[in-house]
C-alpha cells in the first residue's frame, strides 16, 4: 500500500485567535469511497518527528491490523505556549479545548470521509499535551470517545475534573507511566514526581468504571520511552 501523505495547513482558529499550523496525514489508501476514523495529537510535531506516528500507521495500515485511520497533529509554538493552552490553569485552556471540538472537528468531518461518532475519534498527547487531550474528552465526552495518555501531567485541578465525569462509558482510555517518572525534571529545572499522581488517576478512572489499559513501563520521561510505547497504543485503540 505505501507510505500516506503528510499535509501541512494553516488554520485559523476564531476560539484561540490566531493561525495554527496542522499536520494532516491520509494514508495511501484514502478514498473518499471509505471512511476512517480520525486521531488528533496535541504536541502534534513531536508526535510526527519524534513518534514517527506516520509509520507506525503506514505500517499497521499496510499489514490491514488497524482500521482505516487520519491522524491530525496539532503543533504548540513554544513552552509558554504549550503551559497556556494545555494546562487546566492556562488562560487559553478553554478556548483550546473549544478548538479542538467545534473548530478542527467540524473542519476535518467536512473536508475528509470520516465516521463522525465520538468512539471513532481519539486524542493522544504526551506529558502536558496527554492532560489537555484527557481535558477535552472530558469536556466533550460526545465527540472524542477514546484518549491516548502518555505520562500526564497531573494535579488536583485535573483529578477534580475526572472526578465530575457524569457519563463513564462514553470513555475509552490507554494509560502509561514511566516507573523512573518519580522524578521529573521540569521546564522550570524543577523535580516533580508524574509517578505518584498517574497512579492516583488510574484508579480514580477504576473507582469511576471507565474503560482504561493501564501500565508502568520501565522507562523515563521521554520521547525514547513514549515512542516505543506508540506502537502497541495506536493497536489497542484502532486494531482490527
Amino acid at each position: 500500500m505505501g507510505q500516506g501523505t503528510i499535509t501541512d495547513l494553516e488554520f485559523y482558529s476564531e476560539a484561540l485567535k490566531e493561525s495554527l499550523e496542522l499536520l494532516i496525514y491520509l494514508p495511501a489508501n484514502y478514498s473518499p469511497f471509505y471512511k476512517y476514523s480520525v486521531l488528533i495529537a496535541s504536541d502534534g510535531k513531536d508526535y510526527f518527528q519524534l513518534g514517527r506516528i506516520s509509520r507506525v500507521a503506514d505500517e499497521y495500515l499496510e499489514n490491514e491490523e488497524i482500521e482505516n485511520l487520519i491522524i491530525v497533529g496539532v503543533p504548540y509554538k513554544n513552552v509558554e505556549d504549550r503551559r497556556r493552552k494545555y494546562l487546566p490553569t492556562g488562560d487559553l485552556h478553554d478556548a483550546y479545548l473549544r478548538f479542538l471540538a467545534h473548530e478542527l472537528v467540524p473542519y476535518i468531518d467536512k473536508n475528509y470521509s470520516t465516521y463522525q461518532i465520538g468512539m471513532s475519534r481519539a486524542l493522544i498527547g504526551d506529558s502536558q499535551a496527554a492532560t489537555v487531550s484527557l481535558l477535552a474528552a472530558i469536556a466533550y465526552p460526545n465527540i472524542f470517545g477514546k484518549v491516548i495518555l502518555q505520562s500526564p501531567y497531573v494535579d488536583d485541578e485535573v483529578l477534580k475534573k475526572v472526578h465530575k465525569i457524569k457519563d463513564p462509558n462514553a470513555l475509552s482510555i490507554y494509560h502509561v507511566i514511566g516507573l523512573g517518572e518519580h522524578k521529573v525534571v521540569t521546564m522550570n529545572k524543577s523535580i516533580k514526581d508524574f509517578l505518584t499522581p498517574n497512579r492516583e488517576l488510574h484508579q480514580l478512572f477504576l473507582k469511576k468504571n471507565i474503560s482504561t489499559f493501564y501500565e508502568e513501563i520501565e522507562g523515563q520521561h521521554s520521547w525514547k520511552y513514549w515512542q516505543s510505547d506508540l506502537r502497541r497504543a495506536i493497536l489497542q485503540k484502532f486494531g482490527l
